[in-house]
């Protein structure tokens, strides 16, 4: 077996000759990355946290919409208790777990992220309905409607993400070039499906029915200047505040989405594989996971009822009998 050169505490496995070497950055550099990603992480699980207790313990949230922004915020707060940490602590630590731990926690990883989109453009499909078709909205979407959804939103995402990383399941660390390493490699072929799945046909959906409820936002405003009676001009001027705050609201979906996933997908648009490194913790990879702390800013705390919601909450008003049936909305 070789002796090692530099010294073995260099080093993942001192002992062995194929070991990757430890993970070494400037003490202040690593103390700054700690505690940043770790308030991301704390921000991430409280916030999506707080949406997940006001959806479930309200009854009076209990409705198609606010179903498909609980399931958005489940899976954000699994980003944020699962992958978020595991990043953290492999900024200085080597992969100690094995490789087939480390395809199964990509798997993880890919199938929450892919959740997380699906969920945002089927929350983006229900405003669309609800803006451009308010009188069968309530006859197209309902629960059952919304939970067939979000089943078919999970299990999609689980099945596409075995078949994108079949060969990472069984061939676990064939990406490795060390041991101690956890890295898995895209190929460019998968990278450019991936791209399309969980990156262009998302945002070209929520494009398109952002630009849909826009052009209705302009035709109530023209809508208001021709109104006469006082009555008619407030119904207006309520739809048209409905429908602006519901335009904002996809319109910044769609920029903290670029922003958020554009880089990762960099290599992919270059015509490269797509390398992943739970050991680096790269600027790419949380870029792409602040999107679920972004989630509940844009989703939820545009909506009163959520500030009232968490207003309860900290108040512990929430624990008092009957609380369950108080009036939010």
């Amino acid at each position: 077996m070789m002796v090692m050169q530099g010294g073995g505490a260099d080093f993942c496995f001192p002992d062995v000759n194929t070991s990757c070497r430890r993970p070494s950055h400037p003490y202040a550099a690593a103390v700054a990355s700690y505690v940043l990603l770790s308030a991301v992480s704390i921000i991430t699980v409280t916030l999506n946290l707080l949406v997940i207790i006001s959806i479930s313990h309200f009854k009076q949230l209990h409705t198609p919409t606010n179903l498909l922004l609980l399931s958005l915020a489940v899976s954000d707060l699994l980003v944020g208790v699962l992958l978020m940490p595991v990043e953290i602590i492999h900024i200085e630590h080597c992969w100690f777990l094995g490789d087939l731990v480390c395809s199964l926690y990509y798997l993880v990883d890919y199938v929450i992220t892919s959740a997380s989109v699906a969920n945002m453009v089927i929350i983006s499909i229900d405003r669309y309905i609800a803006v451009c078709d308010p009188l069968n909205y309530n006859k197209t979407v309902t629960k059952k409607t919304a939970q067939l959804f979000i089943c078919l939103c999970w299990l999609c995402s689980v099945i596409y993400r075995i078949l994108l990383l079949n060969d990472h399941l069984r061939m676990p660390g064939s990406s490795n070039h060390c041991m101690g390493e956890c890295v898995v490699v895209i190929s460019y072929i998968a990278g450019i499906i991936d791209l399309i799945c969980t990156f262009i046909l998302p945002i070209t959906i929520i494009i398109v029915l952002y630009l849909r409820v826009f052009a209705v936002a302009l035709s109530q405003a023209r809508a208001m200047r021709s109104c006469v009676t006082a009555g008619v001009g407030q119904q207006t001027g309520i739809l048209k505040m409905k429908e602006l705050k519901a335009a904002r609201a996809l319109g910044l979906v769609v920029i903290v989405f670029l922003i958020c996933f554009c880089p990762y997908y960099f290599p992919t648009l270059t015509g490269e594989d797509t390398s992943v490194d739970a050991a680096d913790a790269a600027f790419e990879i949380w870029l792409a996971h602040f999107n679920s702390c972004l989630n509940p800013v844009i989703y939820a705390f545009f909506y009163p009822w959520f500030r009232r919601a968490v207003k309860m909450i900290f108040n512990l008003q929430v624990l008092q009998p009957g609380s369950c049936n108080s009036q939010i909305l």
